[in-house]
């Protein structure tokens, strides 16, 4: 993919299809390197398909057979010397306590790095696209931090949907306020 939002949209769309109500995406970027790591509390994964996962032959689609989202984020980071984890807990194992968690890690000083990208885009889409989860969000840097919660969205705005137009657009222009304010761009 051409940028990494586009691997975190994938990946966040994976927690979705897994039942989240709650999904974490968290960037954590010194001057040297980037950390991606995207919490979900979904169904999870049993050992047996998570053991499989980063090949791109084991998906849950029934489309077609290929699944790519995971084995090229986990590719991103090792190009750059980075690393990649993931792991899973399944509901039926564990009825409390079940989800994934997907870490990458990249260096962004290497040949191979691929730009983050459009963000802001990527959370928006997914706000839209799934209202009803609650979408935390931090972006911590060297420079300062960019953080968005729609639960706090939710409770300022009562009854207005959070996929209304206008709140999208106020969530975007939100977001780049605040990467404005840390001077990130």
């Amino acid at each position: 993919m051409k940028e990494l939002s586009l691997n975190i949209l994938d990946i966040a769309q994976n927690s979705v299809k897994a039942k989240a109500d709650v999904i974490r995406i968290m960037l954590e970027e010194t001057e040297n390197t980037l950390s991606i790591k995207i919490i979900d509390n979904g169904s999870g994964m049993k050992k047996d398909f998570l053991d499989n996962v980063t090949n791109p032959f084991t998906t849950t689609r029934t489309t077609r057979k290929v699944g790519l989202g995971i084995p090229l984020f986990m590719l991103a980071a090792q190009q750059t010397n980075g690393t990649f984890s993931i792991t899973s807990r399944h509901e039926d194992e564990y009825i409390n306590d079940h989800g994934t968690e997907v870490y990458a890690l990249f260096y962004k000083d290497h040949l191979d790095f691929t730009p983050l990208g459009d963000i802001v885009s990527t959370l928006t889409v997914l706000i839209q696209g799934q209202p009803s989860i609650r979408w935390i969000f931090d972006h911590k840097t060297h420079k300062g931090c960019v953080s968005l919660d729609t639960d706090t969205l939710k409770e300022v705005l009562g009854d207005v949907p959070l996929d209304t137009f206008e709140v999208i657009v106020w969530i975007g222009e939100y977001l780049k306020e605040q990467y404005n304010e840390i001077g990130y761009y």
